[in-house]
């Protein structure tokens, strides 16, 4: 008997994401719970916060972290590019861990060489990205995830059912199937034609764990 599962029954889900975000974080690591729960596997893709902000009158603290997400997002494009859509995932489990629960300065290259090193990959994708050498695949990347969904949006993005659609924002990411049952609810509003927007005040942060 094969037991390998039927690849053609497993769900892809194509999530764009920023290193820099929390948000994304939190919803990125929900999405890895729901592939233990659902027959589903999540696509990871890069986007930036910084790219999306461009020319916008932002205030003073805002901007400084929109300049300190260059190097997360740029070294991430520099990532996939090198080793496609696992390493991506990979190196974002790395660096996510390191910016998010771990604290660590965003921002700082020496982080994002130590995420490289964990991962196996070479530290010189950090000094590449911080030349923007790949300004123009980021770029094309960004549009790709957010051209869909709009420019007044952030991340997560998520698309699913021929849908692209802004968050979840949740908090803390649910596990086990808890996390297969929010999939369901998102999967099944996605589909609906003309759905466009849930949403409610935040009465918390990000809660890492």
């Amino acid at each position: 008997m094969n037991d390998q599962p039927n690849l053609n029954l497993v769900q892809t889900v194509d999530f764009w994401f920023d290193p820099l975000c929390p948000w994304a974080w939190m919803a990125s690591r929900w999405m890895l719970e729901v592939e233990k729960v659902r027959p589903v596997r999540t696509v990871f893709h890069v986007m930036s916060l910084s790219v999306l902000n461009e020319g916008r009158d932002l205030d003073e603290d805002y901007q400084r972290e929109m300049d300190a997400g260059w190097i997360g997002s740029r070294a991430a494009i520099g990532v996939e590019l090198a080793h496609g859509s696992a390493g991506l995932r990979e190196f974002y489990t790395a660096i996510g861990t390191r910016y998010h629960p771990g604290r660590q300065t965003k921002g700082d290259i020496s982080v994002v060489k130590a995420a490289l090193r964990e991962v196996g990959f070479d530290e010189s994708i950090a000094d590449r990205a911080a030349a923007g050498e790949w300004d123009a695949e980021l770029r094309a990347s960004h549009l790709a995830g957010m051209g869909p969904v709009g420019d007044q949006v952030g991340t997560p993005v998520i698309h699913i059912n021929g849908k692209a659609l802004f968050g979840p924002v949740i908090s803390p990411a649910p596990k086990g199937e808890a996390a297969g049952e929010l999939f369901d609810g998102v999967s099944k509003v996605t589909a609906a034609d003309g759905f466009f927007e849930l949403k409610r005040g935040r009465d918390r942060g990000p809660i890492f764990d």
